[in-house]
């Protein structure tokens, strides 16, 4: 599976099946969220949250993926991730582009 960012894949004609999309809300367990809090105080990196994003990131993408080769596509175009704070500590990410087929 083809994942672009562009509307279009080089040399490909492509024919459109739809929009597709994963989602996941995740969050970190209360004790990292206070240490996270605590980290606050003196700055640098969230390292937990930069962990349960990326799984987040990861997860979403492979739902997406899942659902494009329900249709039969080839690629993903126009593919982008969004996140939202859903409640404190917790964040929905969604991966969604559009599915496509290559046609001669």
């Amino acid at each position: 599976m083809i994942l672009a960012t562009t509307d279009s894949v080089n040399g490909k004609n492509l024919e459109v099946l739809g929009l597709v999309k994963g989602s996941t809300i995740q969050t970190v367990n209360a004790v990292r969220d206070i240490g996270a809090g605590l980290k606050t105080l003196v700055g640098g990196e969230l390292t937990k949250y930069n962990e349960m994003m990326n799984s987040a990131r990861a997860l979403a993408t492979r739902r997406m993926v899942e659902e494009a080769e329900a249709l039969g596509a080839d690629a993903v175009v126009g593919m982008r991730y969004t996140s939202a704070s859903v409640m404190q500590s917790a964040a929905e990410v969604m991966a969604y582009g559009t599915a496509v087929r290559f046609v001669e």
